[in-house]
């Protein structure tokens, strides 16, 4: 019998050989938004992990919306280039599908790489002053964020575009657009950022009204055959904030609109946030989602074992698993949950005397 979490899947004509993505992991290691050789090491060692895709890490449309001064970007021609050389190397020694995450982290923006404490950095230590829906910081000891106003709306609407036209040139299988973890689309969709009083703020209609262009701005770009996908946090695990009601509702405008997925993560709008984490937290948002919009999901959080990830998929809870710390923990993640399952995986020629033979199979 066929194991459910090594069945394909198809993304429009991107045909997944099975339900395991990689999900996007920032490494705050570029420069000036340029990926670089520690990315080439990074990304070649995933894509020879077995997963059905690989989604690169959130990347700025614009240099002002990286959330830390080593966040990768995709807003130059040097950015392009950078891309160019990584991903060649990528492509040649792996078949998986290369997707990436385009982001702009608004009040979110301008902080110190993890390892650094991850405060907000003022301009005197390299940092910036950020945007968002309305003037307000995410901490309160944070400078307030410029409110955007009409033009610069249209400036990283037109920024996400120009962004996707050259992953488009990169030759990219696939765009993620990162509506969640309080970056900037996700501070236009929850009613604790945005206190605007336009077109833009205000209903839930409203608040949904920027994300939503954005998407279709995009969609009118990316080819027709090439899939496109939103992260979404289906919470903010904070009192009156966005919602799994609201998110059911986005993910229904999405959908009319032509996105392909849902990636269903959660909170990260509000310091206040308070998280129930288990195995599996974010499964029954995904779940939902999935049931009442009909929607493709991508399900992840705290997903960590194997037979875990199979009964997602098997019971219907969500259309693919997406690991993230885990599988940079056990890089093989994929191979090890194919001997459990009893299924096969595709790896290098180089690999296979390193487990049973009947584990492996070609490359594409």
């Amino acid at each position: 019998m066929t194991s459910p979490l090594f069945s394909p899947f198809n993304l429009r004509q991107l045909t997944l050989t099975n339900r395991i993505v990689i999900a996007p992991m920032c490494q705050y290691s570029a420069q000036d938004g340029n990926v670089g050789d520690w990315h080439l090491m990074h990304l070649g060692h995933l894509s020879h992990s077995g997963a059905a895709l690989l989604i690169m890490e959130a990347t700025a449309v614009e240099e002002d919306g990286r959330i830390t001064p080593g966040c990768t970007g995709l807003w130059s021609d040097a950015n392009e280039a950078a891309f160019a050389r990584v991903l060649k190397a990528v492509k040649q020694y792996s078949s998986m599908p290369v997707g990436i995450q385009l982001s702009h982290a608004g009040r979110k923006a301008s902080c110190a790489v993890p390892w650094r404490g991850g405060r907000q950095l003022s301009e005197q230590a390299g940092g910036w002053t950020t945007a968002a829906p309305s003037a307000i910081p995410f901490n309160e000891s944070d400078p307030a964020p410029l409110a955007l106003d009409k033009a610069g709306l249209q400036r990283i609407r037109d920024a996400f575009v120009q962004a996707a036209r050259r992953a488009d040139r990169l030759g990219i299988d696939a765009i993620e657009i990162h509506a969640a973890h309080g970056y900037l689309l996700h501070q236009f969709l929850s009613p604790l950022a945005n206190l605007r009083t336009d077109e833009y703020g205000g209903t839930p209609e409203n608040r949904m009204r920027f994300p939503l262009e954005v998407f279709a701005a995009v969609r009118a770009l990316w080819p027709e055959h090439k899939p496109l996908g939103v992260r979404v946090s289906a919470t903010d695990w904070v009192e009156g904030g966005w919602d799994i009601e609201q998110t059911v509702a986005l993910a229904s405008e999405l959908k009319t609109l032509g996105c392909d997925y849902i990636h269903v993560s959660s909170g990260g709008l509000s310091p206040k946030q308070q998280v129930a984490i288990a195995p599996g937290y974010q499964v029954p948002f995904a779940r939902r989602i999935r049931q009442e919009t009909g929607l493709t999901t991508i399900a992840v959080g705290l997903i960590t074992e194997p037979k875990q990830a199979e009964a997602i998929v098997a019971e219907g809870s969500a259309d693919l698993v997406a690991l993230a710390r885990g599988i940079l923990y056990d890089p093989h993640w994929p191979w090890h949950a194919a001997a459990e399952l009893g299924a096969q995986i595709s790896a290098p020629p180089q690999y296979w005397r390193s487990a049973p033979a009947s584990l492996f199979k070609p490359e594409n």
